[in-house]
């Protein structure tokens, strides 16, 4: 049998190039089908063909393959952005862990003193300030859903001028102490004023719907929280960096808080049914919106072409290029979700559902 070589390229076979012998023999055709590792003086065999296109394109790398051998490979193109979920147990400090539960046991009595407890915080004053702007609770809670995303994402498209001025753990303390009571106020007022307002559907009733909605918003979590990726860097125990993730979740969609935030609130709306939730939904969607933009605005300033790369192979829309075939999956795709973060996730979602009556109590006891 004559044993050939496939060449990925559009150049067709040479005349310059011997005529393949043909060879008569007893031995079994697999022995000559092996790949053919002599080495060959000609350059086409040994070299990636590139065509270079105008513009910013990238160059088309095509492999040589042998008959009967197939690309192993995922993608062509390396990872230019981060692991999303890496959790090394060599790297941890345990020193960095005690200062990280330092610093939240200080943060929440902060927390408690200077804004919940409403004997000595503000957080009931900020309550009863934005309600006297409207009777309405829809109206209200679209209020409070603006400030809070104005604060959030203000500070947000700030963050590079003001790591410059302040440093990166400073600006991360302002961030987090500016953001963090303006969240509680609005989802303690959500919980408390969540019947409130127009019914506009009553599906509580329907067998499969506290399925579905608690099954949608188990899943929204892993999508919501990408921050875990780094508590230490959220509690700036380790300098806080504007990371570039592209594997796990960020696979499936480039913008994750975004696609759970939507899932949580078309399942709470879904549940709740009235205008109030829809209020609710419609801020908080809204918020993230915008948020898609400018996050990608950010990256593409502080990661130029490395988020180029990244942008062209994700997508907004979840799974959207999984579909046309610019993100390609791992064989072992699912190993990059057994990770020590999205565990922890899990753990947290589980722990906030059976947690809701004691969260629904400490509200009702604030008034607010």
């Amino acid at each position: 049998m004559a044993t050939s070589i496939l060449l990925s390229n559009p150049f067709t076979s040479s005349p310059l190039l011997p005529k393949p012998k043909i060879l008569h023999s007893a031995t079994p055709t697999s022995h000559f089908l092996k790949p053919i590792n002599i080495p060959n003086s000609n350059p086409l065999f040994h070299k990636k063909t590139q065509f270079q296109f105008p513009g910013n394109s990238l160059p088309i790398c095509r492999k040589v393959l042998a008959v009967g051998e197939t690309d192993g490979s995922v993608s062509d193109e390396p990872m230019v952005g981060e692991d999303s979920a890496e959790f090394d147990f060599a790297k941890q400090k345990i020193i960095s862990w005690v200062y990280f539960t330092g610093v939240l046991g200080v943060v929440l009595f902060i927390l408690d003193v200077g804004w919940i407890d409403n004997s000595t915080g503000f957080g009931k004053a900020f309550i009863d300030a934005v309600s006297s702007v409207s009777d309405s609770p829809e109206v209200v809670m679209l209020l409070l859903t603006l400030i809070f995303a104005v604060v959030h994402s203000g500070l947000a498209s700030l963050r590079d001028p003001g790591e410059k001025l302040i440093g990166e753990r400073a600006f991360r303390v302002l961030f987090a102490g500016t953001s963090l009571p303006l969240a509680v106020s609005t989802v303690v007022y959500f919980i408390n004023h969540r019947y409130d307002g127009v019914q506009l559907w009553q599906l509580q009733s329907v067998p499969w719907i506290h399925h579905l909605v608690w099954l949608s918003n188990f899943i929204s979590f892993f999508f919501l929280y990408p921050s875990t990726f780094n508590l230490l860097e959220v509690a700036a125990v380790d300098k806080p960096k504007m990371h570039l993730w592209e594997s796990g979740i960020m696979r499936i969609t480039r913008h994750p808080q975004m696609v759970g935030q939507v899932m949580w609130c078309l399942a709470h709306t879904v549940w709740i049914g009235n205008s109030v939730a829809v209020a609710a939904s419609v801020g908080l969607i809204g918020h993230h919106l915008f948020g898609v933009w400018n996050g990608d605005r950010r990256l593409a300033i502080r990661y130029g072409e490395d988020f180029e790369v990244v942008k062209s192979r994700t997508s907004v829309i979840p799974f959207a290029a999984i579909l046309d075939g610019r993100q390609k999956l791992p064989k072992d795709y699912y190993k990059e979700f057994i990770r020590l973060p999205y565990l922890t996730i899990t753990g947290l979602t589980l722990g906030a559902y059976f947690a809701h009556p004691l969260m629904q109590a400490a509200s009702f006891r604030l008034h607010w």
